[in-house]
């Protein structure tokens, strides 16, 4: 049973890690350049005037003919028309024809961490949102939670955080928790919640805690009973908010809760 179980739930992340590659894509929205990006710049029919350059913390480059320019904070387009009317108005060429491709996304970048099977700092360059970086990610990881939280520091230094239903995201299509991500922002996973039975179970010891799982589905995990396993007399140690532990009486419907430790006792006779 616990090999079944296993196998379900690594078709389930499979099926939440297709999920995320198949949907719709989003409208490319205006990238802003910032420091630290790469651009190649080139000038039509002016073969000197190339370059390739990486955008100062100041969001400015050095241009042949024209010396520093300002082009941080602006879009693709509007630096290139910056760049022509700088080359015309300074007599250097009448019609210039700039043209400008970023070659390296690094001044804006989103942090996905915890149970992640590939975290680390992704770069967006253009309107993204959490699926997109699950996805650049690689998807969760065996022992991540269903849950993720978005972490967002505005201009203030005040911190922001969203509960994102990764279920509810993937399986009801909720896209209203597909928040847009911006730079400096925060995903977070956590482990996956866990619960412990033992007693006279066959496979007694912690397990993944499923949503909705109740005595009866633990004891399946487990294994199942021993032949001197009984489910009279079972219960439960389960610490509150406070860290006491309170032992309760449970049946086979009794529903499970992070961390519970479930007792089956031996019979009798």
């Amino acid at each position: 049973m616990q090999k079944k179980s296993t196998f379900i739930f690594i078709a389930q992340l499979l099926f939440i890690f297709v999920s995320l590659l198949s949907l719709p894509s989003k409208a490319v929205g205006a990238y802003l350049l910032g420091p630290r990006d790469v651009v190649r710049i080139t000038v039509y029919n002016q073969p000197d005037l190339s370059i390739e350059a990486q955008i100062t913390d100041r969001g400015t480059i050095t241009f042949p003919l024209i010396g520093e320019v300002q082009i941080g904070n602006l879009e693709k387009g509007a630096a290139e028309v910056l760049l022509a009317d700088k080359l015309r108005d300074g007599g250097f060429i009448k019609q210039p024809q700039v043209n400008l491709l970023i070659t390296q996304y690094r001044s804006q970048q989103v942090s996905v961490l915890g149970f992640i099977n590939k975290p680390g700092k992704y770069s967006i360059d253009s309107v993204s949102y959490i699926t997109d970086l699950l996805s650049q990610a690689g998807g969760i990881a065996p022992d991540g939670a269903d849950v993720a939280t978005l972490v967002r520091k505005d201009r203030d230094g005040k911190v922001t955080k969203y509960s994102i239903d990764l279920v509810k995201l993937f399986d009801a299509s909720d896209v209203t928790q597909n928040y847009e991500v911006s730079d400096g922002d925060i995903i977070y996973v956590g482990r996956a919640p866990v619960f412990y039975i033992y007693g006279e179970v066959q496979k007694p010891g912690g397990y993944r805690l499923q949503r909705g799982m109740n005595i009866m589905q633990a004891i399946s995990v487990g294994g199942g009973l021993t032949p001197k396993g009984t489910e009279r007399g079972m219960y439960l140690n389960r610490s509150d908010d406070g860290g006491k532990v309170e032992a309760l009486a449970v049946n086979a419907a009794t529903p499970l809760k992070e961390n519970d430790v479930v007792y089956i006792k031996q019979r009798l006779f």
